[in-house]
């Protein structure tokens, strides 16, 4: 077996190593049973692709950004200024055809460019600028795992969940920003076979370190702004009104005043967990709701050293683990409608399910509360039309309990629809 990043070992055959995965995968997605043959890596991120309902057969990715929107998300990303460094060292002049590819942290393609056939065959499978790479949204793929797991990472050939796309192998880095360590983007080279050799991660690796450190040249030189700490410049001491934003977003969102970082899935949950319990948590606590075995306070007390660099001294307190100003959250917008009986703006407000990526035992509570919250809510008190539109929501409408609820409103044209996708569903 390679290593847990590498694909594949110097004396490795890929051909042997896609055989043997691509029966694996078969099986997998066939009975759920995963083969010693698989990195440990990919099967369980095959695990979370199966979770997030993704088809291995059918499933493209999503195109989010384009035109205008995208021009300006890539013209306004901090990256922007890395993109010459990047297309000299992996773009221009390269020996072999391949794809250099640029995302944000919410696993956007904001740049892909390079071989122009490889790029042609690309699109097929909506490997394009502005599509969105995330594994609950195209599957296993080394920019989401690579984002998931904020670690290098390579994806070869039938390791990728999605069938459509194992004709290909990549090599992907994650992306921080130098001064606050946030995470901020990544950075993925995409081709066939040699894009998965253990040269091709170092190379990846190497490339994601320099862009890093253009950024941190580029603010010394006073070229573009350096952000100042916590969230350019707010006093330590007297931090403002904090939004934490969680729903459908595997990074949470968090709104300083008006200043805004998106934090790593780690500090996502940690933060989101300390909303929850005002009091505060020590290290054992907040270990056991960050993980299914209870985590070693010093890796605990490593992350919260982190977060504290990043958001400053006047946010979080130590002895235990508290925040030190209220933090209002989407979750608590949600709440607040449901309970004044706003039930359309708690729909709209439920933009996804809470850290829907994340598998921390305290945050896979939340998620299974709210949404017996909104549920128990809609289905009892909203009116019909609310309901109807509950039905087409894209986190409810495959629910056999929200399809009943909708169906039971005054006859409408819409109902043949519902009825129909309720005896899909096989209830």
């Amino acid at each position: 077996m390679p290593g847990a990043w590498n694909a594949w070992s110097w004396d490795a055959d890929p051909d042997t190593v896609r055989r043997d995965v691509s029966v694996a995968h078969d099986r997998f997605t066939g009975s759920g049973r995963l083969s010693h043959r698989v990195r440990d890596v990919v099967g369980e991120s095959w695990r979370r692709s199966a979770l997030h309902g993704v088809d291995p057969d059918a499933t493209l990715p999503s195109v989010e950004l384009t035109g205008h929107a995208l021009r300006d998300h890539r013209d306004a990303h901090p990256l922007s200024v890395a993109m010459p460094l990047l297309r000299r060292l992996l773009a221009d002049g390269v020996t072999g055809p391949q794809i250099l590819a640029v995302g944000d942290a919410s696993g956007r393609l904001l740049w892909v460019e390079g071989d122009h056939r490889l790029r042609s065959r690309a699109e097929d499978v909506h490997f394009v600028e502005g599509a969105n790479w995330l594994e609950r949204s195209a599957g296993t793929n080394a920019p989401g795992v690579a984002l998931a797991l904020d670690h290098e990472v390579q994806v070869f050939a039938s390791e990728h969940f999605a069938r459509g796309v194992q004709r290909w192998s990549c090599s992907a880095a994650p992306l921080h920003d130098p001064d606050t360590g946030a995470l901020i983007g990544v950075l993925d080279l995409t081709g066939e076979d040699r894009i998965a050799s253990p040269q091709a991660l170092a190379l990846v690796r190497a490339a994601a370190a320099a862009a890093e450190m253009e950024l941190r040249a580029q603010r010394i030189s006073g070229r573009i702004p350096t952000p100042g700490r916590p969230l350019d410049g707010a006093p330590a001491d007297a931090p403002g009104r904090a939004v934490l934003r969680v729903l459908g977003r595997d990074h949470a969102r968090l709104t300083l005043d008006e200043q805004t970082v998106e934090l790593s899935r780690r500090h996502s949950e940690i933060l989101l967990l300390l909303t929850r319990h005002p009091r505060g948590l020590n290290g054992e606590a907040l270990g056991a709701r960050l993980h299914e075995a209870d985590a070693s306070p010093v890796t605990v007390r490593a992350e919260m050293s982190r977060l504290r660099r990043l958001l400053g001294t006047g946010l979080l307190a130590s002895r235990p683990y508290r925040l030190l100003h209220p933090m209002d959250t989407d979750v608590d917008e949600v709440r607040r409608h449901l309970a004044d009986g706003a039930y359309r703006r708690a729909l709209e407000t439920c933009a996804g399910p809470v850290l829907p990526g994340s598998e921390a035992p305290g945050v896979v509570d939340l998620r299974e509360e709210l949404r017996a919250e909104v549920c128990e809510a809609l289905a009892a008190h909203a009116a019909p039309d609310v309901r109807l539109a509950w039905a087409e929501h894209p986190e409810w409408r495959d629910d056999p309990r929200v399809l009943s609820a909708a169906l039971d409103t005054p006859e409408s044209p819409r109902h043949a629809a519902l009825r129909g996708r309720l005896r899909r569903l096989g209830a």
